[in-house]
Order: C-alpha cells, then sequence, then structure tokens
C-alpha cells in the first residue's frame, strides 16, 4: 500500500479543528477497544499511538491505573488538541512522531493502544516490529484499523468513470496476522464488523471525510485535476445506491489484540 505520508501529516494537521465534530465512528469504535480488555488492569506505562485528539487518551485515563501515558501523534496540531483537553492531567508525556519510527527505547512500554490511526502507514510490518521493540516481556497491542470493505460503495463509484485509486486500499484480516507474526507477536485476536453510516448526499459524505482529514491521501493516484464531468458522474452512480432519502457508506473496522 502506497500512502503520501506528508500530505498524511498535512490533512490531519489541517483537520484538528474538525475532527471532533465528525469523529461519531472514532468514538464509538474507541469504546469497543477498550471493552476488548479489561482497562482496569491496565498499569505502567501506555502508548496511544496516533492518539488524534485524545478521545482514547483520555478514556484510558479514566479507566486505568497507569504510571505514564504517552500521547503520539504524527500531526502536531493533533497533539496541541489532545493537551489542551487533558490540560490539568499528570504523567502524559506528548511526542509528534512517525508510528513506522518509534522514538521509543526497548521494552519501555507496557501496553500500546491504537485507535483508527494504524491504516495510514505504509509498512505495517516496520511498525509491529518497533512497537514489539519497545514493549516489554507480556506486554499487549490492542488496535483498530479499517478494512478492504471500507467505503466500497465509494469505490463502485467511481469505478464506473475511471481506473484511478479514488479511495485508499486497507490491509485484511489475513495480512494483519501474517505482519503480526513477521513482527514476532503471537496469541492474536483478530475480529471485524460492518458500521453503515447514511448521509443526506455524497457531499456531505465527502466532507465528512474531508474534516477527519482522511482524503487525498494515496500516493500515486490520478495527478490530473477532478473534472466536474467526473465527479458528477461519480455521483450520479453513488445516487443509484440511495436507500430511502440517504446514501449508505460502509466502513469494516478490524480490531486485534496480540501479545509479545
Amino acid at each position: 500500500m502506497f500512502l503520501d505520508k506528508a500530505r498524511i501529516m498535512r490533512s490531519f494537521a489541517a483537520a484538528s479543528v474538525t475532527y471532533d465534530s465528525v469523529a461519531g465512528l472514532q468514538r464509538s469504535v474507541g469504546k469497543e477497544l477498550l471493552h476488548s480488555i479489561d482497562a482496569t488492569r491496565l498499569n505502567g506505562t501506555l502508548l496511544d499511538l496516533g492518539c488524534g485528539t485524545g478521545f482514547l487518551t483520555g478514556e484510558l485515563l479514566e479507566y486505568s491505573n497507569l504510571e505514564t501515558m504517552i500521547a503520539l501523534d504524527i500531526a502536531f496540531p493533533m497533539l496541541q488538541t489532545t493537551q489542551a483537553k487533558l490540560t490539568g492531567k499528570r504523567d502524559i508525556i506528548y511526542v509528534c512522531a512517525d508510528a513506522e519510527l518509534l522514538p521509543l527505547a526497548v521494552q519501555s512500554i507496557d501496553s500500546v493502544f491504537s485507535n483508527l490511526a494504524l491504516q495510514w502507514c505504509r509498512d505495517l510490518e516496520a511498525v509491529f516490529t518497533g512497537i514489539k521493540r519497545a514493549l516489554k516481556p507480556d506486554g499487549q497491542l490492542v488496535f483498530s484499523t479499517f478494512g478492504p470493505q471500507t467505503l466500497h460503495e465509494l469505490k463502485s463509484a467511481w469505478a464506473t468513470v475511471d481506473n484511478y485509486n479514488h479511495v485508499n486500499a486497507f490491509y485484511c484480516e489475513t495480512q494483519l496476522r501474517q505482519f503480526l507474526q513477521q513482527a514476532g507477536f503471537k496469541n492474536s485476536q483478530i475480529k471485524s464488523k460492518l458500521y453503515t453510516s447514511r448521509y443526506d448526499s455524497v457531499w456531505t459524505l465527502m466532507q465528512e471525510l474531508k474534516n477527519l482529514g482522511a482524503h487525498h491521501v494515496i500516493a500515486g493516484r490520478n495527478k490530473k485535476i477532478t473534472t466536474k464531468t467526473a465527479m458528477q458522474q461519480m455521483i450520479s452512480a453513488y445516487e443509484k445506491q440511495r436507500i430511502r432519502d440517504q446514501i449508505p457508506a460502509t466502513f469494516e473496522v478490524i480490531i486485534v489484540t496480540a501479545r509479545v
């Protein structure tokens, strides 16, 4: 999977102000992530990898007995938003860094959580290898990511217009399990769930993706400006999938727990 990392950083930096207003799915998945483990037994040092605006960071602080929380994100404005939300909270370290190049000492972390962030990484094997290096013996990794069925309605609509990739490709369960095994993780548990969001129009969906920072992040995509004609053709194709008064958008969410 080829992603433009610089573009990703700019997109999420720009979305730091609007992210929370449209991040309902991200909050729902974050809560499910917490419910997948006994958060009350968490202790020591925990890394929130790709913390965004700090929703999961705050939840983990409420439901665990941590010594240190590390909030890490590639976009500095996201970290600033998280810090502003958690003003007054002690023992939080804010780190602006790339998940593929973790600046963490060997065996310095007890647990790693990541909520809908790792799908923006180009080399997940490198990410998992870096996480394993930083985790202490018997440390745990818990994360959610998008699966290949995500936005399949939008993909199929664009497929009627041209052959370019207008929607990101996401790794499947088999690939994730393989990357984890290659990095040295064991006892991986993987489950997937489909969420369907509904919108009044295709434009509403596109605006939400923009406000989330989840747009225009494919390297090697069509270098030409999308014409109004092409956009209208895509919208017309998408409209054929309308159910009653709204259009559907599917998000496949994969939740993974793994131990060193």
